[in-house]
């Protein structure tokens, strides 16, 4: 696939992804089964200012993405979208969606949700064009300081979570569900839904424990000298795709390492 073809391909992804997005927190909204933790912060704040759901995700957005000055992200056309589109997503799939009225019916809704929106997890940061402002904040804060990923995102939604069960936002076993489930589930749709980048190199086969890589001819006639290679081994504060995953739960992609990188032992940053 040539140059051209990968962009478009791209940024029908991006903004088929982030509509899909909003559609996905619509039908979990509706499930009132517990959202997302950020999710939980926006019906806490449009219970308590009546602002719509949809507007006030795009004002969060645009806050979120303030904070990232100081920690000196910058943001990718992927980011500006996430702000702009989500929140209109989210209202268009409230307004046409039915509010359940049988258990059975917010659950269909819930997972129907939870399901989409790993979808459109693995379409928009599949698209590479830079992470939503809510994952872009935890990545900032672990690569400006090294505090690990895990940890940030901990912090934070744990925050945000809790501000928005005070403001009276929909905490339950939907936002449990969400915790648990969405990193596996991104896990599996985003390696089948990145978009390739153009010119790269095979996947390099890792070398066993202890066994020596095959060598490498970098010359004519010269063949360079083995080295012995440590498995999936990367630099330290290097997160992986599962690690980054959702802005909600969802974060970017790391690029892969080439087989450079993976024949010689990792060098800490």
């Amino acid at each position: 696939m040539n140059r051209s073809a990968l962009l478009a391909r791209r940024i029908v992804q991006l903004l088929v992804g982030l509509v899909a997005y909003g559609i996905a927190i619509s039908l979990m909204v509706r499930g009132a089964l517990g959202v997302p933790p950020w999710d939980v912060l926006t019906q806490g704040l449009a219970l308590q200012t009546g602002l719509p759901f949809g507007v006030l995700t795009n004002i969060i957005g645009a806050l979120v993405l303030l904070l990232w000055i100081p920690i000196r992200q910058k943001p990718g056309i992927g980011t500006i979208a996430n702000v702009l589109l989500i929140g209109p997503s989210i209202e268009l799939g409230l307004a046409v969606l039915p509010v359940p009225t049988e258990l059975w019916q917010q659950v269909l809704f819930f997972v129907g949700g939870l399901t989409l929106l790993s979808v459109a997890s693995g379409l928009y940061i599949g698209a590479r064009f830079g992470p939503g402002p809510r994952d872009g904040l935890m990545t900032g804060i672990h690569n400006r300081w090294g505090f690990k990923i895990w940890w940030v995102r901990s912090a934070i939604e744990v925050a945000v979570l809790s501000v928005g069960w005070l403001l009276g936002g929909n905490v339950g076993l939907g936002t449990l569900a969400f915790a648990l489930l969405v990193g596996p589930m991104v896990g599996l749709t985003l390696p089948r839904l990145r978009v390739p980048e153009p010119g790269r190199a095979a996947e390099p086969v890792v070398p066993e424990p202890g066994r020596v890589a095959a060598p490498a001819v970098d010359e004519p006639g010269r063949v360079a000298a083995p080295v012995v290679g440590e498995p999936g081994r990367a630099a330290d504060g290097a997160a992986s795709e599962q690690e980054l995953s959702d802005e909600r739960g969802v974060v970017a992609s790391a690029p892969p390492l080439s087989a450079a990188a993976l024949s010689e032992p990792a060098a800490t940053p």
